[in-house]
């Protein structure tokens, strides 16, 4: 059954449509499009064959990413394990038990395990950056560009910065190749006074609010501009004046938090929320299972984003759960969740505009799995080709790049041309450059610095 958003009078045809149609309930919704593409209409879903869990136009086995539980299903006929066209004939009275009245039924039914179908996936842009409907435009021109030339800019930064950590100018990094749409489309989607919780692949959010590219190098060389004065690796940003925490090293730690800050925002009736993202392999973790049923019970206005890239490092997520995905593990808590194409710019802003709208004004929680690949290695500790095919990851690097379709749309719009492009990313690669430079020349903090911020924490704890 649709969800629609409860109380709000004057709610534009875009929100109703999108949360009527996306915003599922998984009690009466498990029909499901596996594909970002076209989809087989042949093809059924069946858990005990393998099946592309990305399919594409190249259905190649190396140009997929497998999987050995699901294949990919034509959307059908949705089902409802919970209930039956004869539950009325069934139920033979019902009980107040503690949480609500229970009907009782002479049938004896375990629910399913998973279901054959899986859950459909929110998108706006094929591959090729073209609309799949006509649905209202709620993305200006403004907005549209400065996401996309922040695509440039996070690409761009990633490259150089990776360059100097092979070249030993830093000793650590982490790129956020293939994940640029989930970056910019979520941080436009978000008000400024939104906390962001970030994992570790959320640079672009930082830069949308106003993080400089100088900001970003000086934090990676650690030196005596970086803000946490060296005692942290690098990538590992934060930005108070940005409301963007500090990113930490241990998995899904950030999770709990988001969800004691979220409460606090709420009994301070603050007109925001918290958004806290993580990647499929911290949904592993118990701080994840943790946080969602706090942030259900307490009725906490925090939007989780899971980036689900098919892999936790070497881990596919085919060895980490049985369910479909994450999006289900929402249902289980009560919380009311989406899975949305997450290589989809469009796609990404329309539900986490939507998402934090339902989050603040409703005071809820809401979880958004993001369907994505991890185009690049874990960080630059890993070598991913030792187990995944570089054919594979070519293809998502090519046919599935966000930032190419995305730009394949502006350019569609005679927003962008391809002088523009060269031009600027020629620009935005000097800039890194010379922020490079200035972050190598800057002196590092001394050690009495160090240990002076380190016993002022300490007495602040």
């Amino acid at each position: 059954m649709a969800i629609w958003l409860a109380g709000r009078k004057g709610a534009d045809y875009f929100t109703k449509t999108l949360i009527s149609t996306t915003f599922r309930s998984l009690r009466t919704s498990s029909t499901v499009i596996a594909s970002f593409g076209d989809s087989d209409d042949s093809s059924t879903g069946n858990f005990r064959k393998p099946y592309s869990f990305f399919p594409c136009a190249d259905s190649s086995p190396a140009a997929v990413f497998r999987s050995r539980r699901f294949e990919s299903s034509q959307a059908g006929p949705q089902l409802d394990f919970f209930s039956s066209d004869d539950d009325d004939e069934q139920i033979q009275g019902s009980m107040d038990f503690p949480g609500g009245k229970i009907g009782f039924t002479s049938e004896m039914r375990f629910l399913p395990e998973s279901s054959e179908k899986r859950v459909e996936c929110y998108r706006v842009l094929d591959d090729n950056g073209y609309e799949l409907s006509s649905p209202k435009q709620h993305m200006n021109k403004e907005v549209a560009m400065k996401m996309y030339s922040g695509m440039l800019t996070l690409d761009s930064l990633d490259t150089v910065l990776y360059e100097a950590q092979r070249q030993g100018r830093i000793s650590f990094y982490v790129t956020s190749f293939g994940e640029e749409a989930i970056n910019l489309a979520s941080a436009a989607a978000l008000s400024s006074d939104d906390l962001i919780m970030p994992q570790y692949r959320e640079p672009g959010i930082l830069w949308w609010r106003g993080f400089t590219l100088q900001e970003f190098v000086n934090q990676c060389f650690g030196n005596k501009n970086d803000y946490g004065k060296g005692r942290q690796m690098p990538i590992h940003y934060g930005s108070k004046k940005h409301n963007y925490f500090t990113v930490s090293s241990p998995l899904a730690t950030q999770l709990p938090q988001a969800v004691g800050a979220a409460y606090s925002l709420k009994t301070e009736k603050k007109d925001a929320c918290v958004v806290a993202f993580f990647g499929d392999g911290s949904s592993s973790e118990g701080d994840f299972h943790a946080s969602l049923n706090f942030a259900a019970v307490l009725e906490a206005p925090v939007v989780f984003i899971c980036r689900n890239n098919g892999w936790a490092i070497s881990t596919p997520t085919t060895d980490q759960f049985r369910s479909d995905g994450i999006v289900v593990k929402g249902h289980g808590y009560g919380i009311r969740s989406i899975r949305v194409d997450g290589n989809d710019a469009l796609a990404v802003y329309n539900v986490v505009r939507v998402a934090r709208e339902m989050a603040v004004t409703e005071q809820r929680p809401i979880l958004i799995e993001a369907m994505t690949y991890r185009v690049g290695h874990h960080s630059t500790s890993d070598d991913s080709t030792k187990y995944r095919p570089a054919d594979e990851i070519e293809h998502w690097k090519t046919s599935r790049n966000p930032v190419s379709i995305f730009r394949k749309w502006v350019q569609r719009k005679g927003w962008w041309s391809d002088e523009q492009e060269s031009e600027f990313r020629a620009n935005i690669r000097k800039q890194v450059i010379n922020a490079i430079q200035v972050a190598e020349k800057t002196e590092k903090p001394s050690l009495e610095t160090c240990l002076l911020m380190c016993m002022k924490s300490y007495l602040q704890v």
